[in-house]
């Protein structure tokens, strides 16, 4: 007699359609949003309030995060170069990889678990306490004040983080080189940015504000649709951060592919 448990197939039919319903609400949400969400009130105030909470006060969890990157990235590939006999190449290979891929994907998925849970739980909790309701009864757009501001935040802010994150992956990298191999920092800079295309820096830094814009609607949308106790407050924080940060990485293969359809790869 086997004792392993058995899923009906009656709940995985239930799964699947709850998974579907919530991709049509979601649907439904970015809908709104792009027809609603723009018209007046304007909330300057907020967006500037907003900006100023996803940037500045992220400044230095991104610029740890990048500093660290490029100092590993340089630690870890300078044996296998010296191998080969190309480690005057390290340079390249770092600025390559810092600014059209790994500090892009990792800035957003370091905000996407800062700003995420944030987001999530903070309008979460005006949902669970009737805050939101209280200001439809006012009739204060709370679409335009709550999300369009956060999201627009996001949007406008992910790419400016992303140059910051670059900028000190490089000098990490920079470092590291100085203390293992006496680098010259103008020979450091020379060599670094001699296979970079502008479309390249272009393309891979605007590239985040999709994250970015992700990363809000999807956390609003959680935190809107709370439904019970702070339970389910924690609930939509945790599923935001998740959410937030697989449609981040699903984005990615979708806009790296189209670039390099449009633009080519380094070698072309």
């Amino acid at each position: 007699m086997s004792l392993r448990p058995t899923v009906r197939p009656t709940a995985r039919r239930e799964t699947l359609a709850q998974f579907l319903e919530k991709i049509g609400e979601f649907g439904s949400f970015v809908a709104l949003f792009f027809r609603e969400g723009f018209g007046r009130p304007w909330e300057g105030r907020e967006l500037l309030r907003q900006m100023d909470e996803v940037g500045t006060r992220s400044f230095l969890l991104t610029g740890v995060t990048g500093l660290a990157i490029g100092a590993v990235l340089a630690m870890q590939s300078r044996g296998t170069l010296v191998q080969f006999g190309a480690e005057a190449m390290l340079p390249n290979m770092l600025a390559l990889s810092i600014i059209k891929e790994i500090g892009p994907v990792m800035t957003a998925l370091v905000l996407a678990g800062r700003l995420g849970a944030g987001i999530g739980a903070e309008i979460g909790s005006m949902r669970v306490t009737e805050q939101i309701d209280a200001l439809e009864v006012m009739a204060l757009r709370p679409l335009n004040y709550l999300v369009v501001t956060r999201v627009l935040a996001c949007f406008i802010m992910f790419p400016v983080l992303t140059i910051w994150t670059d900028a000190l992956g490089l000098f990490g990298g920079y470092l590291e080189s100085a203390l293992a191999a006496q680098t010259d920092p103008r020979l450091f800079l020379d060599t670094a940015f001699t296979s970079l295309r502008f479309s390249d820096v272009l393309v891979d830094t605007m590239k985040t504000s999709i994250f970015g814009a992700i990363v809000g609607l999807v956390s609003c949308f959680l935190g809107f649709n709370v439904r019970g106790g702070t339970r389910a407050v924690g609930q939509a924080a945790m599923q935001s951060v998740v959410a937030s940060s697989v449609l981040v990485i699903l984005a990615d293969v979708f806009v790296v592919r189209l670039s390099l359809l449009i633009f080519g790869d380094v070698a072309s």
